[in-house]
């Protein structure tokens, strides 16, 4: 009953969140885009913030803007991003533009001396990460705080997951990220070359990042990268679906399967798992010249999004067998189960609310970087982000694609 309960109350404040009274010194945002991720990714979440308001929003098409500020109660419209960028009214800047977009704006946005909260992927490419993450406006005292908004690394639930990880000792690891068919067609920006699209820009950036947190480390290479392209004469730069593999350096094995237009008959759930290499346990009760060995595999299932359900399955596989001929005597299979609405059922930690969406946890983080707080402790770094790029240029090379395009902006 208890856990029936919890579950109405999240979906209740998920969707009609508390909206405390705003605090003086409040951050004030501004939306770049009238974007169809920005409900969800901020302004809704900063309902429920008392130090975050949604003060303007500019896009190329004024009407469009002044419909979408009317709809979720934004006051001020600009005429154009760069009217936007240049209120000194304006705290912070919210980037939901096209991937191909983000390099250009983020940067006129430091140098305007905003903060900045960029949706993922940050850039088009491994130069541009390189360039705006180790720019030096980002090494000078008291510099714009530049995050890139990979959400799901903010949540309890995902570092429940990583806890109960042994890196080192990862022999395969996958991520899987399909996205139904139904939400989106050719002519998306997500299947748009020049605008820096494609499955591994998108839903494959979040599986590239899930391996890289799972292993610890970064990639030595890509070894294997398999798209499957739109139908013609869509864009035939873009990538529809990625199946690829990465090895690193404790010789493991991670893939991905990134689907941009996942069959809605085939459904399946976002989820990841990472398998350990076999280990070999004390077990007292054994004779001479028999071993107890352990395989542990832990899944995550809805991490990404875990706020209505997640849960995190702990599966070991035990075998009992004789050290000289390896001959298997007897074995079975172990299930726990674990979750983590707040970080108080994980450290302890009296942080946030368990109705949370994973953007209100970063949100929650962005605010406390820019006021000097320490937090929870999760961030996503510049060197993260600028080898989260990396990654996903690896794979386009070993696909044998084009890297996308780089802006010209300096």
């Amino acid at each position: 009953m208890a856990a029936i309960i919890g579950f109405v109350n999240r979906v209740w404040n998920l969707n009609y969140p508390p909206e405390p009274t705003k605090k003086d010194g409040a951050i004030r945002i501004g939306l770049l885009g009238a974007s169809g991720i920005a409900p969800s990714a901020v302004i809704q979440p900063a309902k429920s913030h008392p130090e975050v308001i949604i003060a303007a929003v500019a896009a190329r098409d004024v009407k469009k803007a002044e419909a979408y500020a009317k709809k979720h109660g934004i006051p001020i419209v600009h005429k154009s991003y760069q009217d936007l960028i240049d209120d000194p009214a304006i705290d912070a800047i919210y980037i939901g533009l096209p991937n191909g977009l983000h390099y250009e704006w983020a940067l006129k946005s430091l140098k305007a001396g905003k903060h900045v909260l960029l949706e993922k992927p940050s850039v088009s490419n491994a130069a541009e990460a390189n360039s705006l993450f180790r720019h030096e406006l980002l090494k000078q005292p008291n510099a714009p705080v530049l995050l890139e908004a990979f959400h799901p690394l903010f949540t309890p639930a995902w570092h429940l997951y990583l806890s109960l990880l042994d890196p080192p000792n990862i022999a395969w690891a996958h991520a899987v990220l399909p996205v139904p068919s139904i939400l989106l067609g050719y002519d998306d920006i997500r299947y748009a070359y020049n605008l820096a699209g494609g499955a591994l820009m998108d839903c494959g950036t979040y599986c590239a990042l899930f391996l890289r947190k799972m292993f610890g480390t970064e990639p030595v290479e890509c070894i294997e990268a398999t798209p499957t392209l739109p139908p013609e004469p869509w864009d035939q730069k873009c990538d529809q679906v990625m199946l690829a593999k990465w090895r690193f350096p404790n010789g493991g094995i991670g893939s991905i399967d990134a689907n941009l237009s996942n069959p809605v008959l085939k459904s399946k759930l976002p989820w990841c798992q990472a398998i350990h290499k076999e280990k070999v346990v004390q077990d007292e009760s054994l004779s001479e010249g028999k071993e107890h060995v352990v395989i542990r595999t832990i899944v995550g299932n809805m991490v990404i999004q875990p706020v209505v359900w997640h849960r995190v399955d702990i599966k070991e596989q035990h075998t009992i067998r004789t050290i000289a001929d390896k001959k298997v005597l007897k074995t079975w299979t172990t299930t726990d189960y674990k979750k983590a609405y707040t970080w108080e059922e994980f450290d302890g930690k009296k942080l946030g609310e368990d109705w949370w969406i994973s953007y209100r946890w970063m949100l929650e983080e962005f605010v406390n970087k820019i006021k000097g707080r320490q937090g929870s402790g999760a961030w996503m770094s510049h060197e993260d982000s600028i080898h989260q790029m990396e990654m996903i240029d690896s794979g386009y090379v070993k696909a044998s694609m084009a890297i996308r395009p780089s802006h010209t902006f300096q």
